[in-house]
């Protein structure tokens, strides 16, 4: 494993975070878990920051803001035009995805959409401080953070890469598809054949690692998303709670949907009004990418506009006709 222990501290709004309270610990821990060089892991987290805009970032979630203004910000012509040129430029590789994993290819492009505008914008933290932030300064999800900063250390030693050089989200996440460390090692895929995982400047793998991590939560191959649902009356108060399409109907939920799996009900302000729709099975693994039933509606409702605009515009030139709808 590489250290650049020649990089310095150069960014006046942060400090150093070799002082923050549960990293000696974790060092032993490291040391005698995975038998890491003690000398080398004090050197790295003596070059870690401490970054209070990290705390920040993650605590003004994106999905506070109303449903139509988080939409606008996924679903919209530039992510629509970039989509229809990625997925024209890796058609050959969504194909052998969808294939091999059964997961469509417009979910697949939607999803790399949403998460970075296919590549574009990966994140300019640095994730080893990202991570020990969170980490050891973020009591809410400590646990989950101080688990990937582990998993961080162990990617780094698998992938030979720079732990001090690697750039991502605010919350750690990584490369094109954005995944976090235990993600990486768990589902990234060697998908263009060179014999390398890199999903911070694979397009293909990326591809193959998206279609791979949604299978592994469960996606189920030619089933839906979501469903539109009608609703005549007053709502039962646990609308989350899943129920069958008979006991929804009871309630005065209706839907164009032939199945008798629990579905949960979604609810969706617009307007003066509100949208309904019933979430199926693979509506829920999307949502194990990022929790939160507006980050899945938006990938789904981006897909779904990728596909219309590709079967009517064709491959190549569909996104510039599309890029010029008013959405």
């Amino acid at each position: 494993m590489r250290f650049a222990l020649s990089l310095l501290l150069s960014v006046s709004c942060a400090v150093q975070a070799s002082e923050l309270p549960g990293i000696p610990p974790f060092i032993d821990e490291m040391v005698a878990k995975h038998q890491f060089k003690r000398d080398e892991l004090e050197q790295v987290f003596a070059h870690a920051q401490h970054r209070p805009a990290i705390i920040e970032a993650i605590s003004r979630p994106s999905t506070a803001r109303p449903w139509p203004e988080y939409r606008a910000s996924f679903v919209n012509r530039q992510r629509i035009k970039l989509g229809l040129e990625f997925w024209h430029k890796y058609r050959a590789t969504l194909r052998r995805a969808e294939k091999k994993y059964g997961v469509p290819q417009e979910i697949v492009v939607a999803l790399i959409g949403v998460e970075t505008i296919y590549g574009r914008n990966a994140g300019n933290y640095r994730v080893l401080d990202a991570l020990t932030t969170l980490a050891f300064d973020y009591p809410r999800r400590a646990d989950f953070f101080r688990s990937e900063l582990e998993q961080y250390l162990l990617l780094a030693r698998d992938q030979q890469f720079d732990l001090l050089d690697i750039r991502g989200s605010y919350a750690g996440a990584m490369g094109v598809p954005q995944f976090m460390p235990s993600s990486y090692r768990k589902y990234a895929v060697d998908f263009n054949g060179n014999h390398t995982i890199d999903l911070l400047r694979e397009d293909r793998d990326a591809i193959g690692s998206v279609a791979n991590y949604l299978l592994g939560y469960g996606w189920i191959a030619k089933e839906g998303v979501t469903v539109r649902a009608e609703v005549a009356g007053t709502l039962p108060a646990d609308i989350k709670t899943p129920r069958t399409l008979v006991d929804w109907a009871a309630q005065g939920v209706t839907a164009k949907l032939a199945q008798d799996k629990p579905l949960r009900l979604l609810e969706f302000t617009v307007g003066e009004g509100k949208e309904y729709w019933l979430a199926q099975n693979n509506f829920e693994v999307i949502t194990r990418y990022n929790n939160s039933d507006y980050y899945a509606m938006s990938v789904f409702q981006l897909a779904e506009e990728l596909r219309a605009a590709r079967a009517v515009g064709g491959k190549r030139g569909g996104g510039k006709k599309v890029s010029g709808k008013k959405k």
